[in-house]
């Protein structure tokens, strides 16, 4: 998960503190919207607002859930369903999938862990990244085509987006960092924040898919983020920022699979 860049804007970020800044830190961080410029980010900060990483999951899946509703009206469920994954790469910046394509990267690298890591920070995509990507968008684009438009898609899609956002503090906290500098050196360790993120993520799960549904979604999370930390605790030694991307692609897919399985 690359660092997203940072906006300036005129108005001012809200004053540091409350949810109101944190959830404001949370989706400067992790979206592309046009936010207040956060401005200097003490060490920890990040670790602290990731309990609203679910709240900008929930407005997220929202979104792409009605992007694809509407293109249900008007296309086929194939093209309607790619649609609602488009929105999510826009609003996202493609944030997480590039963590995921550099994951895969630098797991299809020859060579050791220092080797790995380093093929992880070059920007370019190789043909594993690449393959990666294809397979992310194609997972959750046939199992949203599966769905019907209207409140099970927009339902589906806000767990999704929710609940696969409240893996990056558990994943945070259940690894090491692999480098000493970038993303995990900054952030902090999430502490109270995993448990809140986790409550607030299955709360939102609960009411988008049902009580069974928020069940099957959140087993399908954590076994998809569970395999993808084993594998970067194994290959790379802990966690980097495209580690987290990865784990986040990983349990939305799991979702989304879980909530076709059910649904459709």
């Amino acid at each position: 998960m690359s660092e997203s860049p940072v906006i300036t804007h005129a108005a001012p970020p809200p004053p540091p503190g409350g949810w109101l800044s944190d959830l404001h830190l949370a989706a400067s961080f992790l979206t592309r919207l046009p936010l207040p410029d956060p401005g200097a980010v003490e060490a920890g900060r990040l670790a602290t607002a990731m309990r609203c990483f679910p709240l900008v999951g929930l407005g997220l899946g929202l979104g792409a859930g009605v992007v694809g509703t509407v293109g249900m009206w008007l296309l086929p469920p194939v093209p309607a369903a790619l649609v609602a994954v488009l929105a999510l790469v826009l609003a996202t910046g493609a944030l997480h999938e590039d963590g995921l394509a550099d994951l895969a990267d630098g797991l299809g690298a020859r060579g050791g862990r220092a080797r790995r890591l380093e093929v992880m920070r070059d920007s370019r995509s190789g043909a594993f990244g690449v393959l990666a990507l294809i397979f992310s968008v194609g997972l959750r684009a046939s199992a949203l085509a599966t769905l019907p438009g209207g409140w099970r898609m927009i339902g589906a899609l806000a767990a999704a987006a929710a609940l696969s956002r409240a893996m990056i503090p558990a994943a945070m906290q259940g690894l090491a960092p692999a480098r000493a500098d970038g993303l995990g050196a900054g952030a902090g360790t999430p502490d109270a924040s995993t448990a809140a993120a986790a409550g607030i993520g299955l709360l939102i799960a609960v009411v988008g898919l049902g009580l069974g549904g928020a069940l099957a979604a959140a087993t399908a999370a954590v076994a998809a983020s569970w395999a993808v930390a084993a594998v970067a605790r194994r290959a790379l030694g802990g966690y980097t920022g495209d580690v987290l991307g990865a784990i986040q692609q990983a349990a939305e897919i799991a979702i989304l699979l879980a909530a076709a399985g059910l649904l459709s």
